[in-house]
Formats: C-alpha cells, structure tokens, sequence
C-alpha cells in the first residue's frame, strides 16, 4: 500500500468544441449520429455488475422523429429493484474501504475516456434521445460532465485536507465516511450531466448508488454506464435500474438501509418523494440526506437604464436554448415600457431567423420538446392564451406532433404581472412578458418576489452601479443562482455552483464542494498519547 500524500490534477473546465464546418469534431459527430440511427440497441438495467434483460420491452424513439426506433430498454420489477438494493449494499464494503486515490482515479478516467473516444457517441446519444442540438448537447453531455467528474475530485481532496487542531499531548483527526447505506440518485431527461453526476458525485465518496434515469434519457444513460464501466467501476457500485417510479419508490424508500436521495426533476415529485422519507422514517437506520434541485420561474428584470439590445438577446437564448427545457429557462420578463418595442422588435427578428426541426441538421437552433406529456401540458397553455383578454401572443405561438413534438418559439406579453404564465412553470419554448411603467420600479419588483414560489435563477440587467446594488439586495432571495447583465442560464462547474431555495430545491449546489459534504458523515477521532493514571483535578485540592 501507498504510503504517498497523492496531489490530484488541477481541475480545469473542459473546452466546448466549435462543430465548425470541416472540423473533426463535426465529422466525428454526423459520424456518430449515422451509426445510432442505423442499429438498433437493448439496454439492459446494470444490477450488481450485470447486465439485466427482461421480456418487457419499451422502444425509444427521437422526440422529433417519432416514426423511428432507436431501440428498447428493459424495464425490470419489485424483484429487480430489490437486487439492486442488496447489490448496492453488498458491494459497500470493499468500495468504502477502496483507498480515495484509486476512486479518484476511476473517474478522472472517466472523465478522459468522455471527451476523448466517447465525445461523438455521448453527444449523439443526447442529441438523438433528447432532442438537443450540436452545441447544446457538447456543453451538457460531455463538457459539463467532464467538469463534475474533474472538479468532484479537487472537492473531493479538499475536503479530507481538512483537519482540526491538536494540542500537546493529542493528535485530533477528522475521518470522512460515506454514508450507512445505499443513495437514491434519480435524475432528469433535460441534462446528461446530471445524471452522470446524481450518481457518481456520492459514489466518488465511497457510497453505492441504486439509479433510476428518467425514461426519456436512459438511451444516453446507457453510454453513462458503459463509459463507468471502461474506467474501472467495481460491480455494483453504481446500479441503474428502469420501471414503474411508484414501485421502485415502494422498494427504496421501505428499504432500512435507505440512506440518502440524491434528486433533480419537478417540484411535485420531490415534495411526494420527501413525504414517502418521512412516513418511513422509523424504519430507516439513520436519517436519510435528502439533495433536491427542482423546478424553476427564473427571470429577467431589465431597468429603464439597460441596454435593450443586450435585453433581447438574453431573453432569445435564455428562454430557447433547449426548447426552454433548463430549470434555469428565462420563462417571465420584467420589460420598462420605454424599452418594450425595441426589445419586442429585435426578439420578433431573432426568433424569426430561428430554425426549427431535427438536430440532425446541424443548422436548426430549436428542436422537439420532450414527449407527448409535455407537448400537450405547453399547448394547454397557449391554448388558453387564444381565450384570454389579459394575454396575447406576440411572437410565434404554432405546434405540431405530427412527425415530433415540436413547438414555436412563443411570446406572450400580459397586462396582469400575476397571470398565471407569469407564475407557473411551463417547461417549454414559451417566454412571458410584463411591461411596466417606468416609475414603477419598486412596485415591480415586489410583485415579481411575490408572484412566484420559486427561487432558482433570475437576472437583472442595468447600467447604474447604485440601480444594479439595490436591485441585488432587493432580489436577495428570489434566486439562488443570480446574473447582472447576462442570461440566467449557462451556469459553469466550479464558476457558478448551481441551485436555488424556496420550491426549487435544498440548494446543495451542484457543481461545488458544498454538494460532497452531503454524502460524507464526520467522525472525529482523539487520541491521546499520555492518558491520565488519577481521575483528580488540582481544584480538589485544599491550600
């Protein structure tokens, strides 16, 4: 065994590739594209370092291509969901006791086998299962999660270096243990790299991890594992499994060694999630660590000294970049009326010159959304606009499944600040505006506090150094991931660590060391090198 203190390399955040024409990387990915469509996969669920199939088959089809079959996965049972939790548990000991520096170094290689030989077929599998185009999918898929598996490393050392004082006498020590248990790591369709994160941020730390990615995501999970695999994963320590949410939640959280969830989807789910924790918390060994990122009603709020310009097209890729499908979408603008026909006109321009259809055409900016599902909750809303004296469509508003779920860019602009399009979240290529008068200000402000339960992106946009203080002071809580002069998305690992308060989440942000210390459990160890031989203290002593 090493007797070494290891140093691990510097973390630096992974160049995002151009896709220029005639670039390799470009002539890689069409490559790759080419060959996924073209062959027809099974995946299997991965239990115990095995690969699972079963008779129940479900086909996975492009969302904006429905007519094709990009192949099916198997979706397992209470049975499969069990082992999986066995697997997890059993595996435990051995990946705990695995020295930090031989998991560090698992997924480092990971991290290099991802923007090296995986880059083009991890891109093409978000782009094609997810409806992502080139550049959404290369920031996403492998470029932000190369940095959460680099950077949860540096964490990661940084973290055990901490150690406390000691005294003459004692030597104090902080040990880093992981959790007693199994996580629950659930992750989304939306990011690739948060699926690759919920589940290998706390494995990172010596814990075993029971997955479940989204349904719609489990084609780019797949290459996830394949990827873990390749780097040296032991058996069992990261265990994705497919089926019905309500049945593994049955096994998962009925389980004694459920130890922590590990989450990011809706503000819905993860409330009934944290409920089902705490109707069972009488049978768990310890108390469960509950990490949720959720939803989102993330802002713009441009002053009447911004620059309008720079308004509009924080608004054009804040709110359409991936169909809207961030949790960080700008979905509601706050617009001063002396600005509102300028920053309409250049968005109306913008969103005009947007194309739309697959991302296999590499010159359309916007794809499909999601799924059925979400194409028919987005219309609803749009449908009711067409009904309402209060809002009206400024900008785009047409949708059509015919060929895949495919949805305009829409502008709604609204007289009510409280409309419900000002309120709920949509999830989808639809931005909402309020004018307000330009004296109003202040009362803005406090509606735009007031009207939304969530607190996970917002951005301001002003010149005046003294308007942009008092706008940040004013805004304090309505954002847990705060822009000045700049869209509410994008956010970088270890630049910007992500996540937000209120309805959208614990705000454990992703993507800093703040979110490690969530899956390790301290154990603070004395010892004393000359232990007392007499239980009396000079006090007792009489002059």
């Amino acid at each position: 065994m090493s007797n070494a203190i290891f140093e691990v390399p510097v973390a630096i955040n992974e160049p995002v590739l151009s896709y220029a024409p005639g670039s390799s990387e470009k002539i890689a990915l069409k490559e790759a594209l080419a060959e996924a469509k073209a062959n027809q996969v099974d995946i299997p669920m991965y239990i115990g370092g095995e690969k699972i199939f079963t008779n129940k088959k479900v086909k996975m089809r492009p969302p904006h291509e429905l007519k094709h079959i990009l192949g099916t996965y198997s979706k397992g049972n209470k049975k499969h969901f069990k082992a999986a939790c066995e697997a997890a548990l059993a595996a435990k000991p051995e990946w705990e006791n695995t020295p930090w520096q031989d998991r560090a170094a698992i997924f480092l290689k990971a991290a290099d086998l991802l923007t090296g030989p995986y880059r083009a077929k991890m891109n093409a599998a978000t782009m094609l299962a997810q409806s992502k185009n080139a550049y959404q999918a290369e920031i996403d898929a492998v470029c932000e999660f190369a940095d959460f598996l680099r950077f949860n490393v540096q964490y990661m050392t940084d973290i055990y270096m901490q150690q406390p004082e000691s005294v003459s006498g004692v030597w104090n020590r902080l040990e880093y243990r992981p959790l007693e248990g199994f996580i629950f790591a659930l992750s989304p369709f939306n990011f690739t790299s948060i699926a690759g994160n919920l589940s290998s941020c706390p494995a990172l730390l010596g814990n075993t991890i029971v997955w479940k990615a989204s349904e719609t995501q489990i084609y780019s999970a797949a290459v996830i594992m394949e990827i873990f695999e390749e780097a040296g994963l032991p058996a069992g320590v990261i265990n994705l499994i497919h089926g019905s949410g309500r049945e593994i939640g049955d096994v998962i959280f009925g389980h004694q060694e459920f130890a922590g969830l590990h989450f990011t989807g809706s503000t819905g789910v993860f409330r009934t999630l944290w409920k089902n924790i705490a109707n069972n918390l009488d049978n768990y060994k310890s108390y469960p660590r509950i990490v949720g990122e959720t939803g989102g009603k993330d802002y713009v709020f441009a002053h009447p000294s911004a620059d309008p310009e720079q308004v509009a097209v924080a608004l054009s890729r804040g709110a359409f970049e991936y169909q809207g499908q961030k949790c960080s979408a700008a979905s509601r603008a706050y617009i001063p009326r002396s600005m509102s026909r300028v920053v309409l006109s250049r968005l109306k321009r913008d969103l005009k010159s947007f194309k739309m259809g697959s991302p296999e055409d590499f010159s359309n900016f916007i794809n499909a959304v999601i799924d059925e599902k979400s194409f028919d909750n987005i219309t609803s809303y749009l449908k009711s606009v067409a009904r309402s004296k209060t809002a009206k469509i400024e900008i785009g508003g047409n949708y059509d499944k015919s060929e895949g779920y495919f949805i305009e860019p829409t502008v709604v602009v609204v007289k009510d600040p409280n409309h419900v399009l000002m309120c709920d979240e949509l999830f989808g290529p639809v931005l909402t505006i309020y004018v307000y008068a330009d004296k109003d200000v202040d009362k803005t402000l406090d509606v735009l506090d007031a009207s939304s339960h969530y607190a996970l992106t917002g951005a301001i946009f002003a010149k005046d150094r003294y308007v942009i203080n008092k706008l940040a002071d004013r805004l304090r809580n309505t954002a847990g991931n705060f822009y000045i002069n700049d869209k509410p998305t994008g956010a970088v690992v270890g630049q910007q660590p992500f996540g937000g308060g209120r309805a959208s989440g614990t705000n454990d942000k992703a993507g800093s060391v703040l979110n490690l210390y969530r899956w390790i459990s301290p154990r603070t160890i004395k010892e004393n090198f000359n232990a007392p031989r007499d239980y009396g203290y000079p006090f007792l002593e009489e002059a």
